[in-house]
């Protein structure tokens, strides 16, 4: 079975440290609480408004949409057009590029979006760069039966659940327009090409 301290290296130095023993999937699909359980617990520094904590030297620019539940670290960017929502969290030194979309994520220090992404329902480690138009997509809708199953060596995960996007190990590297299907493992320094497609989806 993934676990998330086998893909990022930091996870038990973070604030989502009591979880590193746990699979992706079940981070991801109790992001909302996580996350707002987090931001209860923030230093006096976050600036709160609603369910929404930035760090103050965090920039969110004009035209920037953060649906809460999400805590923005120190040093992050949330450029022009980006989308934030559905339980987000953001380590230190992250980028959220112009017109990239956010949903129920965590982004380890120093992980990057382009811009025009789409990233869903996932874990991303640290260092992690994804370049303009790629996705991370989080739903089987090809399948009748949508339940994510993992292919993980010759053996097929069933997660149980129907939304999960990818577990992105740290210091991997996604091109422009590659698109990795629901339920990918990249391990820490993977390199997916521009205009690939991973799919790692058992049957």
């Amino acid at each position: 079975m993934p676990r998330l301290a086998d893909y990022v290296g930091g996870i038990a130095r973070s604030a989502l440290a009591e979880h590193a023993a746990l699979p992706p999937w079940a981070l991801t699909t109790r992001a909302t609480e996580i996350v707002t359980r987090i931001l209860a617990a923030l230093p006096a520094e976050f600036e709160i408004a609603g369910d929404v904590a930035r760090h103050p030297s965090a920039r969110v620019e004009p035209g920037a949409t953060v649906k809460g539940p999400a805590v923005i670290g120190a040093n992050c960017l949330v450029a022009a057009g980006a989308y934030l929502r559905g339980g987000v969290w953001l380590d230190e030194d992250c980028v959220v590029g112009p017109n990239a979309e956010l949903k129920t994520s965590f982004l380890f220090r120093g992980t990057r979006l382009a811009h025009l992404n789409f990233v869903g329902d996932s874990i991303l480690g640290a260092a992690v760069n994804v370049e303009a138009g790629a996705v991370i997509a989080n739903r089987r809708n090809e399948r009748e039966d949508q339940r994510i199953r993992i292919r993980v060596g010759r053996d097929v995960v069933d997660t149980g659940v129907e939304t999960f996007g990818a577990l992105v190990g740290d210091r991997s590297r996604i091109g422009a327009n590659a698109v990795v299907a629901p339920g990918a493992l990249l391990v820490p320094g993977s390199v997916v090409p521009r205009l690939a497609l991973v799919d790692q989806g058992g049957a």
